[in-house]
């Protein structure tokens, strides 16, 4: 039977994603890292299929991926404010975890709940990383959904796609509490 942990059910209550322009260095080292990927990995799976798969991005890394992003955007037709948009998040970070969603053929699970589960990492890691007191935001992007730039530089498979991409470093400045959705409409009470 599960025990009570309130300092955890307070942490979800004051949860915040810190704005990835807001994350710097130092950021975790592998050894740091390896228990947020690990805590992440405990996702809900139904079926045990593992239908994801992380891809660590450190500085070098995503600096490396701007151009790229930006030649897609041009060939793409993008504006220039788009381009620049889709490549800042590469040309500013200092590590970032790629989740890719990597369906497994399944006669009893079927796809929509890999994705979901796919979703269940990223969060898992997102919050991972706060409880452990990084900076952590949750992003995607037009290249993160990009068939030739996901395929070409972040090497995913046809049947794979990009869930979340989660950058993890030390916030520089505490974003301000944001508004939260109201109980009173977004919940539906049922008895018999």
């Amino acid at each position: 039977m599960p025990h009570p942990n309130p300092q955890a059910l307070e942490f979800l209550l004051s949860r915040r994603s810190r704005p990835a322009k807001t994350l710097t260095a130092p950021v975790p080292s592998r050894a740091q890292l390896e228990p947020l990927l690990t805590a992440a990995l405990r996702t809900p799976d139904h079926g045990k299929l593992e239908p994801w798969r992380l891809v660590v991005l450190d500085k070098a890394a995503l600096n490396a991926l701007g151009d790229p992003v930006e030649a897609r955007g041009v060939a793409l037709g993008l504006d220039a404010e788009q381009i620049a948009k889709g490549r800042h998040q590469f040309d500013t970070g200092n590590l970032a975890v790629v989740v890719i969603e990597a369906p497994v053929i399944s006669e009893k699970v079927p796809e929509v709940e890999q994705t979901y589960s796919a979703g269940a990492v990223c969060l898992a890691l997102l919050n991972a990383a706060l409880a452990s007191g990084w900076g952590a935001n949750w992003l995607s992007g037009w290249a993160s959904h990009d068939r030739p730039f996901v395929e070409t530089s972040l090497g995913l498979a046809p049947h794979e796609r990009v869930a979340g991409i989660i950058h993890i470093g030390t916030e520089k400045a505490a974003p301000p509490e944001r508004p939260r959705p109201d109980l009173e409409r977004k919940v539906t009470w049922v008895s018999n």
